[in-house]
């Protein structure tokens, strides 16, 4: 962590964690895929149920973000024993507050569907894949806990394997459920609880057979207020970030449904493959921040600004070429999930719009995750919220100006505005503490 050359250490750390978030990913992409071929509006269905999707990511990442993070800054100052106290502490966190999530969603399922944007046509599908996925909740804010940990202690090759198995059983059990059982699109939303379960052993019999660094007992459990503040506070811009995101997404189905159970499919097709593609870029930074965070811990400030430099150089080239590929093709990719004309147009329209701005994400990512790894959660938060909550007003106003052509820009346009305001930030940042030889 503090000798090996950066551009060497971090693609060694990244690669592990770009194929775990690329496997995140596949999840919903696989359910994307194989309930398209349902039908329209069940492909619109799990659209309105990413909202909820994003709740349990943000929860799960909150506490694993927040553990890891401050876990990591302990282990770069040899402070193992408090280090092991909050990883043990986030456990319980993400148990507790995983079936907290679970009891409400089951007790009030039909109302947040409606509240998730659905129409009526999409509503029956919605609330069956929905179910299952609710019900999974404290299986996967777990599971994104102790992938978390495992990652920022350096040990990013162990959750590809839990979260990697899960994601090709996944793969494997949506069609078996969905057609040879013809369990329709609750069997989409039970092969991946199923998967979901399988990758949360695999992630726990690590830490039950000492391959992690950091310890996770019952006698570890800290019963001071102050570990699950730290972790909470830690972890806010996770929270945030994702919370945001779940928020926007909403918003864009109420938006999209003035236009049709087309636009909604079209949209939810569009998100899932950008999601996809973002997960490298996040990956990468997931690499990143343990990095960032042992260094700084250590003092050592002079590989911190290398980090950055680096990461945000080579992840701009790799979405720099994403988006020459993405606008190209963008009609095959779109046509791949969903075969009917209207949804094609709108989400290939809707997709070439984002290949513009796609390149800017990585300013986006590391300078969230750059504040969020040195402990500044206060300009960490506000980062984390910048790009989707930019999205939210400008969901309803450009729609209400230039109808659905409007709609298909706003992403775009939100990660523009979000780019301006991230690097302005990060780069006041760096001149500030570092010195302006890191122009």
């Amino acid at each position: 962590m503090l000798e090996t050359p950066i551009n060497r250490l971090i693609p060694t750390l990244a690669v592990p964690t770009i194929i775990s978030m690329m496997v995140t990913s596949i999840y919903n992409m696989a359910d994307t895929y194989f309930v398209s071929q349902i039908s329209t509006s069940a492909s619109g269905a799990v659209g309105i149920v990413f909202s909820v999707m994003a709740v349990i990511q943000a929860v799960g990442f909150t506490v694993g973000m927040g553990s890891g993070s401050i876990a990591s800054l302990k282990l770069g100052q040899n402070k193992k024993d408090e280090a092991d106290v909050v990883a043990s502490s986030a456990v319980l966190t993400a148990l507790v507050l995983g079936s907290v999530l679970a009891a409400i969603g089951i007790g009030y399922i039909g109302q947040i569907i409606w509240l998730l944007g659905s129409t009526p046509t999409i509503y029956p599908f919605a609330l069956d894949y929905a179910r299952y996925i609710i019900l999974g909740c404290p299986v996967m804010v777990l599971s994104f806990t102790l992938n978390n940990l495992l990652r920022w202690q350096g040990k990013a090759s162990l959750s590809v394997i839990g979260l990697g198995i899960g994601g090709i059983l996944n793969i494997a059990l949506d069609p078996l459920f969905i057609f040879v059982f013809d369990m329709g699109i609750a069997g989409a939303a039970i092969a991946t609880l199923l998967s979901q379960c399988v990758s949360l052993a695999i992630l726990a019999s690590f830490f039950v057979l000492k391959k992690s660094e950091l310890r996770v007992s019952p006698a570890c459990i800290s019963r001071s207020p102050e570990v699950y503040v730290s972790i909470l506070k830690q972890g806010m811009p996770s929270f945030f970030r994702q919370g945001v995101m779940s928020l926007s997404s909403m918003t864009l189905n109420w938006n999209a449904r003035i236009f049709g159970d087309a636009a909604v499919a079209a949209l939810a097709i569009v998100t899932k493959v950008f999601m996809f593609i973002q997960s490298i870029t996040i990956g990468f930074g997931q690499g990143f921040q343990p990095v960032l965070g042992y260094n700084y811990g250590a003092g050592r400030l002079d590989r911190v600004k290398e980090s950055v430099v680096f990461s945000i150089r080579t992840c701009t080239i790799i979405l720099t070429v994403a988006a020459v590929i993405g606008f190209v093709f963008s009609e095959q990719i779109v046509t791949l999930f969903r075969n009917d004309p209207l949804v094609i147009e709108i989400g290939t329209r809707a997709f070439r719009y984002q290949c513009f701005t796609l390149p800017l994400g990585a300013v986006l990512t590391f300078a969230n995750m750059f504040f969020q790894s040195l402990g500044k959660s206060f300009r960490a938060t506000i980062l984390a919220i910048c790009r989707q909550g930019l999205f939210i007003p400008l969901v309803f106003l450009l729609p209400w100006q230039f109808g659905l052509t409007g709609l298909e820009l706003t992403q775009a346009c939100a990660d523009l505005l979000g780019f301006l305001v991230a690097g302005t930030i990060l780069m006041h940042y760096f001149l500030k503490e570092f010195g302006k030889e890191t122009r």
